[in-house]
C-alpha cells in the first residue's frame, strides 16, 4: 500500500488523557515525520499537530484511536488527495 503524508490536527481538553495521548504515538512514532505541541493555557487546552508518512489505514488507525480518547478530538488533512470534480 502506498504510504501518504498527513497532518493530524489534535486539540486536547482532559488532561487526564494525556498519557494514553503519547502511548498511542509511541506506538506509531515509526511513520512520525514530527510533532509541534503548544500548550494554550488560557484556554486551559492543548494543540498538537503530528506529520505522518504511512499509509492510508495506519493513519487512519491511529486518528481513531486518538479521536476516542475522553477529551480529544482529531481530525485529519492528507496530502495529495484528489480534488471533488
Amino acid at each position: 500500500m502506498e504510504n501518504k503524508v498527513a497532518v493530524l490536527a489534535i486539540i486536547v481538553e482532559d488532561m487526564n488523557s494525556v498519557e494514553e495521548l503519547n502511548a498511542v504515538l509511541h506506538d506509531y512514532s515509526s511513520y512520525i515525520i514530527g510533532r509541534m505541541g503548544i500548550p494554550y493555557r488560557c484556554r486551559g487546552i492543548n494543540v498538537i499537530s503530528v506529520a505522518f508518512d504511512a499509509p492510508h489505514d495506519i493513519i487512519s488507525a491511529v486518528a481513531g484511536k486518538i479521536g476516542r480518547l475522553k477529551g480529544v478530538c482529531a481530525k485529519t488533512a492528507y496530502a495529495g488527495m484528489p480534488e471533488a470534480e
